[in-house]
């Protein structure tokens, strides 16, 4: 069906051409033939003309057959058309779906509705094989049927023998010797194999992933000293049954180089020592690629808060082979000081502008400052009404000082109406559904409506915030809300509280980073004890009756100087809050809380993170101790894992029932790493842990103390140590812990499984 051909039959001498038909069309308009026919009536048809007629029309590639002759002064072309592809049936495709595979076949020519040629089906079954051998599927087998129906069309079938996945049984680094194969090999995407390939898929051999290996085995060289590493080639071979895989790459280390000087030259604008310590490379040190890339972005970033937006540092060293050194001089050019001539927004079509602009920390007219462009950039995407925040700072033509700022925004719906199903270990079944818009109305206020409930907690909530109640970013909320607590039906303690309330929210700006939030309101909450509750919370009811209304006042400073709210790897997070029961309810109370949370990369991958919590709390005044159910406790998910929710601190033998307390001091180390295998999977993470807390309570009775409960700092110490998991799911942030308690006392709750699945509102 592939063969073409072509005849001219001619008469003796050229003629004139009084007409031209077209003969053979089926499909084809005859005013497509005319288009591409190089003759025209009143023409004169030669041997020439003919050849060059018969070449334009099969090149159109509609014909299997062009023939041309004459009549008298008759042109006469008839053709055979080819044929058209009604049916394109794929069998046997379990790897990619039909649809992706006729996609391929689509973005390469063929396709239903398009002419059938035998060429683009071979290109076509070429096409399908780079698709499986792209997965690794080399032993493919693609048999094509090419069946013709009536009126001159085909129905074509491609039948798929898709074979077994190649691994790869070995990675060998040839010249390789100053490092071990395994360590070398620790860089690579690409492996032998493992427990978790079978998701993974690391050993299935990739082009891609071969070229970005071979970049990191570079760069893992040339951070170790060897300046002058290469890679001289890279073999990939397959076994005979095309289900091993070998690669070999052959590469020439060089020698390790020392850093002997550092110095800066150039029109520097910035006093030299400043710059100086920007340097990552240090004199003495071995030669670290990354660092030189690091210093020259640093220089670059200084340089660009001072208003030089193309500032541009070179480095050039100076190689002592001999020596086995190298001086670096990194020649700056600061290039024209640029001012911003405008700021350009585009995307937000439902945010108001002035949302957006109040936000930026570059603005129009201001000398440049890489700085604030990048702060501005930062702002927008924690707001959470994007998708994704691009920031460009071109050059102005025939303006060489100045630049526009554009920013392109992708909005994302701000709007929910939701709900949640999850499930934490300690509570049981958590069921939640709430309607929010962050965005009301493209202007930056937020409102929601919530209800969660589970086994110990009910929450039902109404919440409303402008976070620009003033110009200059003076926040302002309101919430009502109704919480109901009951440890009881877990055996963590034996009482019952209904809290309903309201409160009104003011936040305000200190710094970039800084804010200090205030928090008036007021609350009634209802308690129920039972006969078996602790006598304590037995003698409070008593003393200051089951229901009661307390006048609520917080002042709190925060400080967030993360990198990232899902996934920090550098900076820190700082609270301080004192909430009070004030004069004018029936309860008084203070109670102080300070955490700091401490991010620390150690390389790219692994991430240290500290954190502190301490806790202080009392009554006051005409209320001689702190309300018990306002305590702190401790264990679990979000303090010492390995323990029982809620288990850490004074217990009550008799009552069955965990007491709380209103002393706490938390302490939490983890080293954060991506889950092993899939270290570009942005929604798991992996930490080892070590958590020690105490909890105490200063307001023991004498009766409790008389039965023998103690309460001290060094009786509440545990300590654990662990594995944890983080997995952002479409449900909701998902988290298991598997711990050992290091000390265990008697009557401790453990739990060395712990699990929290889904969120509650």
């Amino acid at each position: 069906m592939g063969l073409t051909m072509a005849t001219v039959v001619m008469a003796a001498d050229p003629f004139v051409i009084k007409d031209i038909r077209v003969e053979g069309l089926q499909r084809t308009e005859p005013g497509t033939v005319f288009n591409y026919l190089p003759v025209k009536v009143g023409d004169t048809f030669t041997d020439a003309k003919a050849k060059e007629a018969i070449k334009a029309l099969f090149g159109t590639g509609f014909f299997n057959d062009v023939r041309v002759e004459s009549r008298g002064d008759t042109l006469i072309v008839t053709v055979a058309e080819r044929p058209v592809i009604t049916q394109l049936n794929i069998n046997g495709a379990k790897e990619f779906s039909k649809d992706q595979l006729k996609k391929a076949l689509k973005d390469n020519g063929f396709a239903e509705s398009l002419i059938f040629d035998q060429a683009l089906l071979d290109g076509a079954v070429q096409e399908l094989k780079r698709q499986y051998y792209s997965r690794g599927k080399y032993s493919v087998e693609i048999t094509p049927t090419v069946t013709k129906l009536e009126r001159n069309r085909v129905a074509v079938t491609l039948d798929i023998n898709e074979g077994v996945t190649a691994r790869i049984r070995e990675i060998r680094i040839v010249g390789a010797n100053a490092f071990a194969q395994s360590k070398l090999l620790d860089e690579f995407s690409l492996t032998t194999g493992g427990w978790l390939s079978w998701i993974t898929k690391d050993d299935q051999y990739s082009k891609q992933k071969l070229t970005g290996d071979l970049e990191k085995l570079k760069a893992f060289y040339q951070n170790q000293g060897y300046m002058e590493f290469g890679i001289d080639s890279s073999q990939v071979s397959i076994g005979a049954d095309k289900k091993d895989m070998y690669l070999v790459i052959n590469v020439h280390e060089g020698k390790k180089y020392t850093v002997s000087d550092v110095r800066l030259a150039g029109d520097l604008k910035v006093p030299e020592a400043e710059l100086m310590k920007l340097m990552q490379v240090k004199r003495g040190d071995t030669f670290n690629n990354e660092k030189v890339t690091e210093s020259v972005k640093a220089l670059s970033d200084r340089l660009g808060n001072e208003g030089y937006a193309f500032a541009n540092v070179n480095v050039l060293p100076d190689i002592d082979r001999e020596k086995q050194t190298a001086a670096f001089t990194f020649f700056v050019d600061p290039g024209r000081k640029t001012y911003v001539r405008r700021v350009n927004v585009a995307g937000n079509s439902k945010t108001r502008d002035e949302v957006i602009r109040r936000e930026l920390r570059q603005l129009e007219g201001a000398p440049y400052n890489a700085a604030n462009v990048k702060r501005s950039k930062e702002r927008l995407e924690l707001l959470g009404y994007f998708e994704d925040v691009n920031v460009e700072t071109p050059a102005v033509a025939d303006a060489p000082d100045q630049v526009d700022m554009n920013i392109g925004l992708k909005e994302r719906s701000t709007g929910s109406i939701s709900g949640s199903l999850g499930y934490v270990q300690g509570e049981g079944l958590v069921l939640g559904a709430n309607i929010s818009q962050s965005n009301i109305f493209g202007s930056g206020k937020y409102m929601s409506l919530g209800m969660s409930t589970g086994k110990v907690n009910k929450n039902y909530s109404l919440s409303f915030t402008d976070p620009y109640f003033t110009p200059d970013g003076v926040s302002l909320g309101y919430d009502l809300y109704n919480r109901v607590y009951n440890p009881d039906a877990t055996s963590i303690s034996a009482y019952k509280t209904s809290t309903t309330g309201a409160d009104m929210r003011f936040g305000v700006p200190i710094t970039e980073y800084d804010r200090i939030n205030f928090t008036i309101g007021a609350e009634k909450t209802d308690i129920t004890t039972y006969s078996n509750s602790p006598q304590q919370y037995i003698d409070f009811v008593k003393q200051y009756g089951n229901s009661n209304y307390t006048v609520l006042g917080t002042v709190g400073w925060g400080r967030d100087t993360r990198d990232s709210a899902l996934w920090p790897t550098r900076g820190a997070s700082i609270r301080v809050n004192a909430d009070f029961g004030l004069p004018g309810g029936s309860l008084q109370y203070y109670s102080l809380t300070h955490q700091q949370t401490w991010f620390f990369p150690l390389s790219k991958d692994f991430t240290l993170m500290l954190n502190g919590e301490l806790g202080y709390a009392d009554g006051y005044g005409k209320t001689k101790q702190l309300p018990f159910f306002k305590n702190f406790y401790m264990g679990g998910l979000g303090s010492v894992r390995g323990y029982d929710s809620s288990s850490i601190g004074p217990y009550d033998s008799v009552a069955n029932s965990y007491l709380g307390g209103n002393r706490k001091a938390v302490a939490n180390v983890e080293i954060l790493f991506p889950f092993p295998g899939m270290k570009d999977n942005k929604s798991l993470r992996t930490s080892l842990f070590f958590d020690a807390g105490t909890l105490w309570n200063t307001n023991l009775t004498a009766a409790e103390k008389a039965q023998g409960i103690t309460s001290s700092p060094s009786d509440g110490f545990r300590y654990s140590a662990g594995l944890a998991l983080t997995w952002l799911s479409p449900m909701g942030p998902m988290k298991f812990s598997i711990a050992n308690p290091l000390k265990k006392e008697q009557g401790d709750k453990v739990q060395r499984f712990q699990f929290q699945l889904g969120t509650a509102f």
